[in-house]
């Protein structure tokens, strides 16, 4: 059985300062995770919410050949496709930076979902522990590719990464590393903005059994969200 999610929320009057305090918390993750083992292990999310985020992380001073880079999910489109995750990531950020080409590992979506997960299950098998998983929260519920009325991949032992065949927003055909994977990991941070995103908020705080829930890290998760997602 996995741990019950334990859960910290972290509140910010506008989209700049939830910004500002992601930027310091993978800032100081990264220094921590150098310092002890010479690498820096990153999951990064997809949508429209990390984007600026990103473009943030282009002046961050660091040893960007200690960083490896690995995404939570990806849509199945030609490797090229502006809509895929590891593109607007490149577009957005990692164009910019040094961080050594072989160390960011893309999920080869363009394969079609059951062979791009197995692949990227094999692509993850020396990483026993990510340092830090960044992950959104979408309208109804759902994080990374893991949306609700599907196999999430939350007991102990699931696969790695999952198929997606029914994902309810174009394409239908994704790929999602499972809950359990998510989990592997040292610190989690959700980022959650967007009005839209306020019933989804309060089910997740009611202890509704939503995908975001499903994510349960041995210390732990952190959200960062706009205050306003909070008020009545």
């Amino acid at each position: 059985m996995t741990n019950p999610q334990l859960c910290r929320w972290y509140l910010f009057s506008s989209v700049q300062s939830l910004q500002a305090e992601a930027v310091s918390m993978i800032t100081r993750a990264a220094e921590q995770a150098i310092l002890d083992s010479g690498a820096f292990h990153l999951v990064l999310s997809g949508g429209n919410t990390p984007r600026a985020l990103y473009e943030r992380l282009r002046t961050l001073k660091t040893n960007w050949a200690a960083w490896h880079i690995y995404f939570g999910d990806e849509r199945c489109l030609p490797a090229t496709d502006p809509d895929r995750n590891s593109c607007m990531v490149r577009d957005a950020w990692l164009a910019h930076v040094p961080v050594p080409q072989n160390q960011v590992h893309a999920i080869p979506a363009e394969m079609g979902a059951k062979a791009a997960a197995a692949a990227y299950s094999s692509t993850l098998q020396p990483v026993a522990e990510f340092d830090l998983v960044l992950l959104g929260l979408g309208e109804d519920g759902h994080t990374a590719s893991l949306f609700p009325g599907n196999d999430w991949g939350k007991e102990a032992g699931s696969p790695v990464a999952l198929p997606v065949f029914d994902a309810p927003k174009a394409p239908a055909e994704r790929v999602s590393l499972s809950a359990w994977r998510l989990s592997q990991a040292k610190q989690v941070l959700f980022l959650v903005t967007g009005e839209g995103k306020r019933e989804a908020v309060m089910n997740w705080r009611a202890g509704a059994n939503i995908p975001a829930r499903a994510i349960s890290p041995q210390h732990g998760v952190d959200v960062l969200a706009e205050s306003v997602l909070l008020k009545e």
